[in-house]
């Protein structure tokens, strides 16, 4: 077998799928593993979980932990149900063959109890069960992009999980994803493993693919760590994205509380950065089988003949828990509810107050109706009124493309970043907010080339 640092080749990848609007499907390809020798800095005394490193197997934990003191819980999961249930509706299931997500991975995935269920106790078992080159097994993801950092804050996304036995093949991941298009759109892998070898990794992925300032399609990551005892009892898994400077934002992981790998912000750069991580995240819980990252470590095509069906990633708990922020910076915003003001102090406004799909966006008079009443949310990166999300039309990405009311749906075209000079940055489309040529009240917007300073691309969030 051989030895860690030849673990690790541009071989693996992960994926999402996400629905767009008109039945459309995006695959999001997000690779997993990458070895870095940057030197980790002691982690924010404030953000650190309480650090414990057992040298024996961990029990099952009671329940969620509680924040710490001046965090808030914004998303946890205990897993309590009845034994053989499924998940609840924090979650849902990302189903179909592995083949499709661009890893190589050969399992099929299912909302099956067979491979998903809460065991009774308090626990989540995703399980893998087959043979040869037929296996089922689990993927479960947050029914939103829900969870992030604000600016001036800290996120805190951790998990107890027990790490699955059985061999060559098996691949347990705990990560998390940003709407849009990979990897722009961000990914941060909290644990990784590969072929039941009792280690762990984190990554991150970011820029562009391949190459860019995050080395995709390999990121940039710890490698393979040890991880004594993970196969045998609950240990924790933790990120840390600490946005409390804006300017020298990072993404620490930890393992039983001890931070072992950071990566900066200086590493990739500012606007690559804000994009792949001033947002809200998804969270992803799988176990896949075989493909390049369990080939790669091994040599071999895995699963193989020796691999044993039924091995379990449990899951005791998944929490996430941030602090309030600052609300200033780059890559800041407001927060709350209110008018959105731009040139000459006209509002952003839904066109007749009308809530249907298509509905253009404009600038108009401000008159405190409902129609200019905007929520900031997802950690600043995107805009509702009237229930639905301020959306660029048909997610197109050139200029002059317009913009409009939409449902909700987790694309980047519903992905808008406060930047420190006023604009709203939509990653997607490398574009910014833009009234139209300033046109007046009645006008409706749309997307174009940022240009710092140009007033009309300054808008004062609530």
């Amino acid at each position: 077998m051989p030895g860690v640092s030849e673990r690790v080749t541009g071989i693996c990848k992960r994926a999402t799928r996400w629905r767009l609007r008109g039945g459309l499907a995006l695959a999001i390809i997000a690779p997993v593993i990458a070895v870095t020798g940057a030197t980790v800095p002691a982690a924010s005394a404030l953000a650190a979980p309480a650090a414990s490193t057992p040298a024996v197997a961990a029990a099952a934990p009671a329940a969620v932990p509680g924040p710490p003191s001046g965090w808030s819980t914004i998303f946890s999961d205990d897993f309590n149900g009845g034994s053989g249930s499924g998940v609840d509706s924090q979650w849902m299931y990302d189903t179909g063959p592995g083949s499709s997500f661009g890893t190589g991975e050969i399992e099929t995935m299912t909302n099956s109890t067979s491979n998903v269920h809460l065991d009774g106790s308090g626990n989540l078992d995703i399980t893998a069960i087959g043979s040869g080159s037929s296996w089922t097994s689990g993927r479960i993801q947050t029914t939103s992009a829900n969870v992030g950092a604000p600016a001036g804050g800290e996120l805190e996304v951790t998990a107890s999980i027990q790490q699955p036995t059985g061999g060559l093949g098996y691949w347990p991941a705990f990560w998390m994803l940003g709407p849009g298009q990979w990897p722009e759109n961000g990914e941060i892998d909290i644990i990784e493993d590969v072929n039941s070898l009792s280690e762990v990794s984190g990554t991150v992925h970011c820029g562009t693919d391949p190459g860019g300032p995050c080395n995709e399609p390999n990121g940039v990551g710890s490698g393979l760590r040890s991880c004594s005892g993970c196969q045998s009892g609950y240990h924790t898994y933790t990120m840390i994205l600490n946005r409390t400077n804006t300017s020298s934002e990072s993404v620490t992981f930890y393992l039983d509380g001890t931070a072992y790998f950071t990566v900066t912000e200086a590493q990739v750069g500012t606007s690559t950065w804000q994009a792949a991580f001033d947002h809200n995240l998804s969270i992803i819980l799988d176990l896949a089988m075989g493909g390049g990252y369990p080939n790669g470590v091994c040599g071999c095509t895995s699963p193989t003949s020796s691999t044993t069906s039924g091995g379990t990633m449990r899951v005791g708990y998944v929490a996430a828990y941030s602090t309030s922020g600052s609300g200033g910076g780059g890559g800041g915003g407001g927060s709350g509810t209110g008018p959105v003001t731009g040139y000459n102090g006209l509002c952003l406004d839904v066109r007749g107050a009308n809530s249907a799909n298509f509905t253009p966006v404009q600038v108009y008079t401000c008159n405190g109706t409902n129609a200019q009443q905007w929520t900031v949310v997802q950690a600043g990166s995107t805009l509702h009124a009237l229930g639905k999300c301020l959306d660029i039309n048909g997610g197109g990405t050139a200029d002059g493309t317009t913009v409009d009311l939409y449902d909700c749906n987790n694309t980047g075209a519903q992905v808008f970043i406060p930047q420190s000079n006023g604009s709203l940055y939509n990653p997607q489309s490398n574009k910014c907010l833009d009234d139209t040529n300033f046109g007046g009240s009645g006008t409706q917007l749309q997307i174009w080339d940022c240009t710092a300073g140009d007033a009309a691309q300054v808008w004062h969030l609530p």
